[in-house]
This record gives C-alpha cells, structure tokens and sequence, in this order.
C-alpha cells in the first residue's frame, strides 16, 4: 500500500504545481486523519475568480472509485468554506480531469466511479478549470 500512496502523493504534488503554475494560491490538506475527524479535500488552490475543494485520485488505467462518504465530505466541506467542490482524476499519461460530484456515476453500492474514457470524455481539462493556459514564460516569445 505504501508504494500507491507515495504514487498519489507524487500526483497530488504535481496537481499542486500546474496550479501554482496557473496563478492559483494552493495548499494540500495534511494527510487524512491528522489534523481533524473530519475528512478534508486533499487539495484547495483559488485565485480572484475561482475556488475549488480538489478530491484528488490517480490510477493506472483501472476505473477510479471514490466512497459515497468521501464524496460526501468533499460536498460538505465545499458548501461550508465556499468553494466549488471537484474530483480531480488522473490517469497514466494523460493530463488532469475534474468533475462535479453530481456529474460522476453512481455505482448500485453508493460509491462512484469514474472509468478513463469518461474523463477524456467528458471531463473539464486543467485549461477549463482554471480559465486558461498556463502563464507565459519569456521564453514564449
């Protein structure tokens, strides 16, 4: 298990970083169950115009599943500190896709899925998200 959560902790990171280099301010929530009994998003990152409570998750390829409660508390969260909640999903060699709770699939169990070539699909990219491309380095011109 250790060897999938150092994994996601090298993604969160990245997602931390092309925020950061979007212009977003970001932090990462500390690790579940560390600072408080309620679940935190794993990432926030606002700017002027927007907001988001990020549950980030990475997969090889496999479906990505979130539990009802996990989704749950990212919604709670979100509606109290007044950001817009997302799952963030990732796969290998593919770039970030979000989604809104309401707009991911909803398994018999209660749980959620979200499959790869949904979020290819049908998934907000990271320009979207964030209202743009990256900022221009000088290299750019």
């Amino acid at each position: 298990m250790a060897n999938s959560n150092a994994k996601g902790d090298r993604r969160e990171r990245e997602l931390v970083n092309e925020l950061d280099d979007r212009d977003f301010a970001v932090m990462r929530a500390p690790a579940s169950g560390s600072a408080t009994d309620r679940e935190l998003p794993d990432v926030l990152a606002g700017n002027a115009d927007r907001f988001y409570a990020i549950e980030a998750k990475s997969s090889s390829g496999d479906p990505i599943y979130l539990t009802g409660e996990e989704v749950e508390a990212l919604v709670y969260f979100s509606r109290n500190f007044g950001a817009k909640p997302r799952i963030g999903v990732r796969f290998d060699r593919e770039g970030w896709y979000f989604f809104h709770p309401a707009d991911l699939h909803v398994t018999d169990g209660g749980n959620y899925r979200v499959k790869k070539e949904t979020a290819l699909a049908d998934g907000t990219d990271m320009e979207e998200l964030t209202g743009g491309p990256e900022k221009a380095d000088l290299d750019d011109y």
